[in-house]
């Protein structure tokens, strides 16, 4: 959708309410257009998002999370398109991979929004199934006849192996974020929101914090800290070798992502360059002993 007069005065229409409270101000966004317009944030779905988002199962997951208290209060939502109103979150501040890096109490207010999403969220409307969504995006780019960068089938072929040893160690699913990028975590310097619920679902905890750990640039260091906060004290061997088999993972399936927007010409930002980094990322972390070790760990059972 893009961000035309006559958009939004269609927006207006079908919310009527939103008239009359001042000038609209453009927020962040990768795939979709978001404007703050008064004590709102209202937000229009991106071109293209149909294709692989469930936008009933989003509005299921961010009005649970919002009643558990860890999402903005949802005011309007129309599954059709994905066109949502939110309560803006006053005194917050969307995170940063450098303000994760200065602050280790952020790393464990993170912890603790991710805890509570965990714990606290009624089940939401779908399941994530990681493996299925890498083969759905694959199908998609088939598809559209898409190049693959270098190394995607090297990278493929490691994947069944870390399919497999997940197999070995299963988890109850839980309501889960399933994109948590920094930008997502909102911070008032007390307690953090988590928003944006497009990809979420009910899955392995550990995927929410393995993937914020990439997405943060976190340390071996503030990977304990995330681990030690979110599970107050001594941390399960199998759950962190759960994370950082994620790690990988996470960068395999947002790489074919990245390939989509690409695909798709999604002007946000040169995503061939974003896929292919996050491929060439995946295969460097499939060569840790750390990554071995994990994979051994989950094979033990």
């Amino acid at each position: 959708m893009n961000d035309s007069a006559d958009t939004w005065d269609e927006v207006l229409r079908r919310v009527p309410w939103l008239a009359g409270l001042g000038h609209r101000q453009r927020l962040a966004g990768l795939t979709n257009v978001n404007h703050r317009v008064g004590p709102y944030v209202v937000r229009q779905a991106g071109a293209g998002t149909a294709e692989y988002i469930d936008r009933r199962a989003e509005e299921v997951a961010a009005r649970s999370a919002a009643a558990a208290g860890v999402n903005a209060e949802v005011r309007f939502f129309d599954p059709s398109d994905g066109l949502m109103v939110t309560a803006y979150l006053e005194g917050t501040r969307p995170m940063t991979v450098d303000a994760f890096r200065a602050d280790d109490g952020a790393v464990a207010r993170a912890a603790d929004v991710l805890r509570r999403l965990h714990t606290r969220a009624a089940p939401f409307a779908i399941d994530f199934r990681l493996f299925e969504a890498i083969d759905e995006y694959r199908a998609l780019l088939d598809a559209k006849g898409a190049t693959l960068p270098d190394g995607y089938a090297e990278v493929r072929d490691a994947s069944e192996t870390a399919r497999a040893a997940l197999a070995r160690h299963p988890v109850a699913a839980v309501p889960s974020h399933c994109d948590p990028l920094c930008e997502n975590f909102l911070d008032d310097g007390t307690r953090m929101y988590l928003i944006d619920y497009e990809y979420a679902g009910n899955f392995d905890p550990m995927w929410d914090l393995g993937d914020l750990s990439v997405e943060a640039g976190f340390d071996e260091r503030q990977d304990d800290l995330l681990l030690a906060a979110y599970f107050d004290g001594a941390v399960p061997a199998p759950e962190r070798a759960r994370m950082v088999v994620y790690q990988a993972m996470c960068d395999l399936l947002w790489s074919l992502w990245g390939i989509l927007q690409h695909v798709n010409d999604n002007p946000a930002e040169d995503f061939w360059v974003y896929g292919c980094g996050r491929l060439a990322r995946c295969r460097t972390l499939m060569a840790t002993t750390r990554y071995a070790d994990s994979i051994a760990t989950l094979e033990a059972g």
